[in-house]
């Protein structure tokens, strides 16, 4: 193995608490949004890309209507995250201290452009990855980012690490292994390896 690819929201850190509140900001007073949106109702979609997300939170407006709002959100949470940042999930950054001296780290999330930046930034952790993709860059599936990403780096024998059933599916499309963050978001049907908190990694590699 050469490299660890990371999902980014469930697998290094939760960021709902911050997106919450951002996305609050934007909807009061929203008379088209019936339903008040929650943390489990935001937990339950991270990972998804922003359409799956705008058809599961805001059924009732036409597709148009949740792209310009989901838009709009994007750009209230990338700036609270960039001056809050999320919650790191328990010994994240000494894990990946101590593996990327040892392996090439990257990210690859289904978010928007300026997420993970704004993990970076909040952080400091940017100096240990050397690259990373999502679709608000590229318009590809998590899948195809993982390709990319590979392709770009020419990464002969990466695993990836992630929290959901889609995260598993990516990986398979993608050819390579899985490790299940199983303290994050989702459920998954089958891994190669199973985390329970991040620093596990350091005893699987």
């Amino acid at each position: 193995m050469d490299s660890i690819i990371f999902d980014l929201d469930g697998t290094l850190w939760d960021s709902s608490d911050v997106v919450l509140s951002a996305w609050q900001s934007k909807l009061t007073g929203d008379s088209r949004i019936k339903k008040t949106i929650h943390k489990e109702d935001l937990q339950r979609v991270m990972g998804l890309q922003m359409e799956e997300i705008g058809e599961q939170l805001f059924p009732s407006l036409t597709s148009e209507e949740r792209k310009t709002l989901l838009e709009q959100l994007s750009e209230e949470e990338n700036a609270a995250l960039h001056q809050h940042g999320g919650k790191l999930y328990q010994q994240v950054e000494s894990t990946i201290e101590q593996l990327a001296s040892h392996y090439q780290l990257y990210i690859v999330s289904n978010c928007q452009d300026g997420y993970i930046e704004a993990f970076y930034h909040y952080h400091n952790l940017g100096k240990y990855f050397r690259d990373f993709e999502n679709p608000g860059r590229t318009g590809l599936s998590k899948a195809e980012n993982i390709q990319l990403v590979m392709n770009r780096n020419q990464l002969k024998n990466p695993v990836y690490v992630g929290d959901t059933l889609g995260d598993q599916a990516a990986a398979k499309e993608a050819g390579i292994p899985f490790i299940y963050a199983a303290y994050g978001f989702g459920d998954v049907e089958s891994y190669h390896k199973i985390i329970h908190e991040p620093k596990e990694l350091l005893h699987i590699f």
